[in-house]
């Protein structure tokens, strides 16, 4: 598997100034919101650490989350957009034709489907801006690689997580979206000054440590781990949001 190296219990977060996490399998119990998080957000909150949710969802249900949870800002769709804590939505990709992009999108997804027949999307998709998702329940490590290579040759991206897979333009990614996310609302906070919170291979870019040397997987990151070719700095014991308060613990703790 490689070496996992756990959560330290001090030191690495003296330099943080931000927290940007995954939600989906990093934030979540078996997919839901649990009270103990919401008391882990409020807790950083209330230490003076801001913290960014960065997910694979759409535009449509992260629109709702990044005013409801005590967060600074959340971006969606694996950094294709961000939502300020009080200012209008931004497209974090260059797309100049939003409704000739969903369309071509379609059109991808519609070659998969020649070959996976049995695909449905996403019951958000129709919610989306700036990529196209369907459900990953029922397909093999086999096909997802398949998919991918096949994404590829038709010039998209593809990534997956814990609950869906994602065609989108090529470059876009969390670690993208983020860091023109930190230029515009958080300088002079760098890359280096972040903590990256994730789970799963739509994280990956969050893992890489060139760009981001404190990052973290929860526990279930392991699942994938053969799979990233960059993997977290640390890993929390404890999988899904009990290993994110694991770094709650770690972060409010005043020894």
């Amino acid at each position: 598997m490689g070496e996992v190296q756990p959560l330290p219990t001090r030191g690495f977060s003296q330099a943080v100034k931000l927290l940007a996490t995954d939600m989906d399998g990093t934030l979540t119990r078996q997919g839901k919101f649990t009270a103990a998080l919401l008391t882990g957000l409020e807790q950083l909150q209330a230490t003076g650490l801001p913290v960014m949710i960065v997910t694979g969802r759409s535009a449509g249900w992260v629109n709702g989350l990044a005013h409801y949870l005590p967060v600074t800002g959340a971006m969606a769709e694996n950094g294709g957009v961000y939502f300020p804590l009080h200012a209008a939505p931004e497209l974090l990709v260059d797309i100049p034709d939003l409704v000739a992009h969903r369309q071509q999108l379609r059109a991808a997804f519609g070659q998969l489907q020649q070959r996976w027949p049995q695909l449905h999307e996403s019951d958000d998709n129709r919610f989306r801006l700036t990529d196209w998702t369907f459900d990953i329940k029922g397909l093999s490590e086999a096909d997802l690689e398949a998919m991918a290579n096949v994404c590829h040759t038709l010039d998209w991206g593809f990534t997956y997580s814990t609950v869906q897979c994602h065609l989108f333009k090529p470059g876009q990614s969390k670690a993208t979206g983020l860091l023109q996310v930190l230029q515009r609302h958080f300088a002079p906070i760098t890359p280096a000054e972040v903590i990256t919170l994730g789970d799963s291979p739509n994280d990956e870019s969050l893992f890489d440590p060139t760009l981001f040397p404190h990052s973290v997987g929860v526990g279930n990151v392991k699942d994938y781990w053969h799979q990233l070719n960059y993997r977290p700095a640390y890993v929390s014991q404890a999988d899904e949001v009990e290993g994110f308060l694991e770094l709650v613990n770690i972060l409010t703790s005043k020894n």
